[in-house]
């Protein structure tokens, strides 16, 4: 499920589930590329025989800034305004990381529009984006994307 909508429908979205994505599989070759790219090579990450014989996660897990950086590619799943010049990302109101992401774990993200305000040249949007594990009870990451859309 997935919402299609333009600049002028958003506000009568707010408080709705606009969404959820694919499932997505997180893997140690993704995990490592991360790692490689932050410079963040935190053993419980990157070393499998180490994380597997000394975490309490029984083996490596996703850093929380990777899973947080899902948001960009599930939230494209989600929802799109048609008649955009451009989005941007503007922040973050809150992050939060209640469970790990084991490697292997697959995740998918389920989101709804909390507000709609008034920008110079087009309208901010704020979102509940909670990113659940296949598996768990507890979702993996809960944030409050905020974005900005333009008109074209």
């Amino acid at each position: 499920m997935a919402t299609t909508t333009t600049m002028a429908e958003v506000p009568g979205l707010i408080g709705q589930e606009l969404g959820t994505s694919d499932w997505f599989e997180v893997t140690q070759d993704r995990v490592d590329t991360f790692a490689d790219a932050t410079g963040d090579h935190q053993w419980i990450h990157v070393d499998v025989e180490r994380a597997k014989a000394e975490s309490p996660f029984g083996g490596p897990i996703a850093h929380g800034y990777l899973t947080l950086s899902l948001l960009v590619p599930l939230f494209a799943q989600v929802f799109a305004v048609t008649d955009t010049a451009m989005g941007v990302n503007y922040g973050l109101n809150k992050v939060r990381f209640p469970s790990p992401v084991p490697v292997g774990s697959r995740v998918r993200l389920t989101a709804t529009l909390k507000d709609v305000e008034q920008v110079a040249g087009g309208l901010q949007l704020t979102f509940s984006a909670v990113v659940e594990r296949e598996g768990s009870e507890k979702p993996a990451c809960t944030a409050e994307p905020v974005y900005r859309y333009y008109g074209g």
